[in-house]
């Protein structure tokens, strides 16, 4: 039970109400104990005197017991609840709070499932543990004592054999808790498993009826609720033999104690009132004793429960977010400046662009012999210059982007943002410089408007942020209407929308940007959801922009126009972009191949495609195996392929202004 301790932070701020309702819980069940000394002088005054007017008044007395019991209880129940309910909505925003600030790599482990089920059953199980199980386990183990000490004044001779079962109760009680922690556990865990499966299911439905394999689903879920129910019937049958034990052990003493009573009784040695007021004590127990098997299965899952929760708070959060852990979450630069920190001389950091520095990067949980997924990049991105990362699949590049925003920390080496160390930066305000579009856009159940908004939060422009709010009923027409945002988001709303050519269908979509898209933005299309991603993006006016393909949902006309408009936002900022057509890689100033976690080249286009046979290959769309081609770097066919291919683009989307620049640079 040690673990059930570490919740005293979470219940000392409602200690007072929760004592004082588990007072008066004492107080209400040893009223109870008063009835059976009522009734031993009811039986031994009035009813053996024949007083009819002592006998009315004694079952008004046991009436009035009864009543104030019962207030009592009313009373414990009205203090208790706001309290418990407050301490479990406190432990919930506590997770929350948390699983927001630990790192990507720590929900890459964790199924999502497992995650829900700690923030919703097991605090469910926590406050019905406070409210019921921590307060009778009190009023259980008082009742008991007070009771025993009755007995023991009113017939030592007769407590001692209702007493006899307890140590042979206590043993069990112990065997019971052992086995019933473990079953309670693979419960609970099972049942995060069973969370995850049918969260999948539900977010892939798509993928799950367009393969016809709702069957396969269905056997899955079938096997995991089979695995659930034998181990919920296994603790039932653990449940339902120590409730047996308990149950039978004090019926038998009970019963030895009338007989034995009821002989003294018949030899003068015992008043019958005084037999009367023992049985009515220990039936009174009946209730604390019967009830410990239950309050012990409640307290094993409640303890589990507490594991549960506590490896997720306990997960080690980054240095710079526990330094940073009296700010409110989400809380930006505070003076609209880049960074919230940084150098302190008062002087501006100098515009050197982005940059790695010998950085590598292994996944913490892959092997030791496994090769690291970047080894020693080296990459110099100037100011106000878009680097395009060209590469196979695999070769590392959204991996390479991730590690800017910090979603992974490097292995080794440095990556810097005009000089400043991005390990060093606080989150926040790192995350208030670089924006992010992922290859896989993912929006939120809210409005349009308030998704792209998104990426305004903690901008250097000192935007106000946009976090999506709770669902409305867009059936009712009761849809948030963007007209109460601030001019200056709906500017830069306007803006965003136009920059990734969104602003025509979401024009045209009900309520226009302020309606909902659904549960992961369903309701719209692949390629209308991406730009919704790059909206989001550019919203903020980033100083610096990393993009991992996003491009690659849209059709050829609105990719043209998209790559139109954005060139006007990279000429203003410093950018990352992952490419994998030649339309993309037209966006650039330069261009960096990634080959083997490292960087193979680094020019423009045309001397990429003049110098790099790999990159030409890349670019030609070939699909030959590396080994079975040339690889010389003046082979025509793969040159002729790569060359049409660039001028096609080209001619659809206008040539790229190129920074002044050597004519290769390799950093």
């Amino acid at each position: 039970m040690r673990s059930l301790l570490r919740l005293w932070p979470y219940v000392r701020p409602v200690r007072v109400r929760f004592f004082t309702s588990a007072v008066i819980a004492v107080l209400a069940s040893c009223t109870g104990l008063v009835m059976p000394l009522v009734l031993k002088w009811i039986v031994d005054g009035p009813v053996a005197d024949g007083d009819a007017a002592g006998v009315w008044a004694g079952g008004g007395l046991l009436l009035g017991v009864g009543v104030l019991e019962a207030g009592l209880f009313a009373l414990r129940r009205w203090l208790s609840a706001r309290p418990l309910a407050a301490v479990e909505a406190a432990m919930r925003a506590d997770a929350y709070r948390h699983l927001q600030r630990l790192p990507v790599s720590f929900h890459d482990r964790w199924p999502s499932g497992q995650l829900l089920s700690r923030a919703t059953t097991d605090l469910e199980l926590l406050r019905r543990f406070l409210s019921f199980g921590v307060t009778f386990l009190l009023v259980n183990a008082v009742t008991v004592v007070v009771g025993c000490v009755i007995l023991l004044s009113q017939r030592w001779t007769l407590a001692l054999v209702v007493l006899c079962p307890f140590v042979p109760l206590v043993w069990l009680c112990a065997l019971f808790e052992h086995r019933y922690s473990r079953a309670a556990r693979r419960a609970q865990d099972q049942i995060g498993d069973l969370t995850t499966l049918v969260e999948e299911s539900v977010l892939g439905i798509r993928v799950i009826k367009g393969f016809g394999q709702h069957r396969s689903q269905a056997r899955a879920f079938r096997a995991l609720s089979e695995q659930l129910l034998e181990t919920e019937l296994a603790k039932a049958r653990l449940l339902a033999r120590i409730w047996a034990v308990i149950m039978m052990l004090p019926e038998i003493a009970v019963g030895a104690a009338l007989v034995l009573g009821t002989f003294q009784v018949a030899e003068g040695g015992l008043s019958a009132g005084t037999l009367v007021a023992f049985l009515s004590t220990a039936l009174a127990l009946r209730w604390p004793v019967e009830t410990t098997g239950y309050l012990l299965a409640l307290s094993n899952e409640a303890a589990t429960a507490t594991d549960r929760y506590f490896e997720v708070l306990g997960a080690p959060l980054p240095a710079d977010v526990l330094r940073a852990a009296d700010e409110e979450p989400g809380d930006g630069p505070s003076d609209g400046g880049p960074s919230g920190s940084g150098p302190s001389n008062g002087a501006a950091s100098p515009r050197s662009g982005l940059r790695f520095s010998g950085v590598v990067f292994r996944h913490p949980d892959a092997p030791e012999e496994a090769p690291p997924v970047l080894d020693g990049v080296d990459l110099h991105v100037r100011s106000g210059e878009t680097m395009a990362l060209v590469g196979a699949t695999g070769s590392g590049k959204t991996t390479l982007t991730a590690l800017v925003p910090r979603l992974y920390e490097v292995t080794a080496g440095r990556i810097t943002l005009d000089g400043q160390d991005v390990a060093a930066l606080p989150v926040a305000a790192l995350r208030a410089r670089v924006a992010v579009a992922f290859e896989e856009p993912t929006l939120f159940s809210a409005s349009v408007a308030e998704n792209v908004l998104m990426g305004v939060g903690g901008s250097p422009d000192g935007a106000s942020a946009a976090v999506p709010g709770p669902r409305t009923d867009t059936a009712s027409g009761d849809a948030a209407d963007p007209a109460g945002t601030a001019p200056r988001d709906l500017e830069l709303l306007d803006r965003a929308l136009r920059v990734s050519q969104a602003d025509g269908f979401v024009t045209a979509l009900p309520q226009g940007p302020a309606t909902q898209v659904g549960e992961q933005g369903l309701s719209l299309s692949g390629g209308q959801r991406q730009r919704l991603a790059l909206a989001r993006a550019v919203a903020g006016r980033p100083p610096f922009l990393v993009l991992d393909d996003p491009l690659s949902a849209l059709d050829v006309h609105t990719e043209a126009a998209v790559e139109a408009a954005l060139r006007e936002v990279l000429a203003s900022t410093t950018a990352l972009v992952v490419a994998h057509r030649p339309s993309t890689v037209l966006l650039a100033d330069r261009v960096a191949l990634l080959s083997g976690g490292r960087i193979a080249a680094v020019g423009t286009h045309h001397q990429l495609l003049r110098s790099s046979g790999e990159y030409r290959r890349l670019m030609s769309g070939d699909g030959t195996p590396p080994d079975a081609r040339p690889d010389s770097t003046d082979h025509p066919v793969h040159t002729d392929r790569a060359v049409r291919a660039t001028a096609r683009t080209a001619a659809r989307t206008g040539p790229r202004r190129h920074v002044n620049e050597p004519e290769e640079e390799r950093s």
